[in-house]
């Protein structure tokens, strides 16, 4: 199994509206699609810069192929939508982990 992790910069004054967006639409329009699974959001509590806060996006699947056709089919619409809403206050960087244990 891999993990697909995003890790978002986002500035202080966009914190609530970042959480919100990420719950209310981000997440569900992934789930619809159907190949990221189990969802999940975590603060990063080791980078904390001021007047920032650091986010850690988290979803299952399957393998690299599938994750490849999500992302051409589906992630950069999402990345677009989030630059269009959010501009330059959220930044985000994908990494891809296998669980070995």
């Amino acid at each position: 199994m891999l993990i697909y992790n995003t890790t978002y910069h986002v500035e202080d004054d966009q914190d609530k509206y970042f959480l919100i967006w990420m719950q209310e639409y981000y997440l569900p329009e992934v789930e619809k699609y159907g190949v990221l699974k189990n969802p999940r959001i975590a603060r990063v509590l080791s980078h904390r810069e001021e007047e920032s806060v650091c986010y850690s996006v988290q979803f299952e699947v399957n393998d690299s192929a599938s994750l490849h056709h999500w992302h051409c089919e589906q992630g950069v619409r999402l990345s677009e939508e989030m630059m269009r809403i959010f501009k330059n206050k959220v930044v985000g960087f994908p990494t891809l982990m296998e669980v070995v244990l």
